[in-house]
């Protein structure tokens, strides 16, 4: 059987009540979303197309704190407003049981959003990264299983670093059309 969120719906905040809540991080939050440009009108319109879809929730799992929640919702929270998908945010520290439902590699990273059906029955998800931006973490996590390995944190750092380096490829915003686009393949088949 598979996943279903039902008991959340309804439950999380508003993004808009997540960004004005923010005690961490919310400048940049704020610079990230309000320089959000659409990387081309057919995305758009593929988000607008959605309005309407009333079999159609999204849940997103999220703390302020987060490097890569603050990177990514800005992007996440753009599309989803033309679409009207109605959207909710579960903080993570008050949603353990769903955040311990969508680990990624088993642990747990954030943002996670989740799309399900008005019933709760969940059809996909995205998140923490762009599959770009996450694939030095895969890496390290597949060749680093020892976490009590001598070379263990010197190899952490690293992957943390080329993570870094892929946020900031192609003057910063490469990764933005990076999830336009993820989103977008995810919410098709759906």
């Amino acid at each position: 059987m598979g996943k279903n969120v039902s008991a959340k719906l309804n439950q999380g905040i508003s993004p808009q009540q997540f960004i004005d809540g923010m005690t961490k991080n919310q400048d940049q939050f704020r610079s990230i979303y309000e320089s959000f440009e659409w990387p081309n009108k057919e995305d758009r319109k593929f988000f607008e197309s959605l309005n309407g879809r009333e079999d159609l929730r999204c849940l997103i799992l999220a703390a302020d704190w987060c490097g890569d929640v603050v990177r990514n919702l800005p992007v996440v929270f753009h599309a989803l407003a033309v679409s009207g998908v109605k959207t909710e945010v579960l903080i993570m520290e008050q949603h353990l049981d769903t955040m311990d439902e969508f680990l990624t590699m088993g642990g747990r990273s954030i943002p996670v959003v989740i799309f399900a059906g008005a019933d709760g029955v969940v059809r996909g998800q995205w998140g923490p990264r762009t599959k770009h931006v996450q694939e030095p973490m895969i890496a390290f996590k597949l060749g680093n299983p020892d976490r009590e390995a001598s070379d263990y944190q010197q190899n952490l750092t690293a992957a943390r670093e080329e993570i870094m380096r892929r946020y900031g490829e192609g003057e910063g915003t490469a990764y933005q059309t990076d999830i336009v686009s993820e989103l977008r393949q995810l919410l098709t088949t759906i």
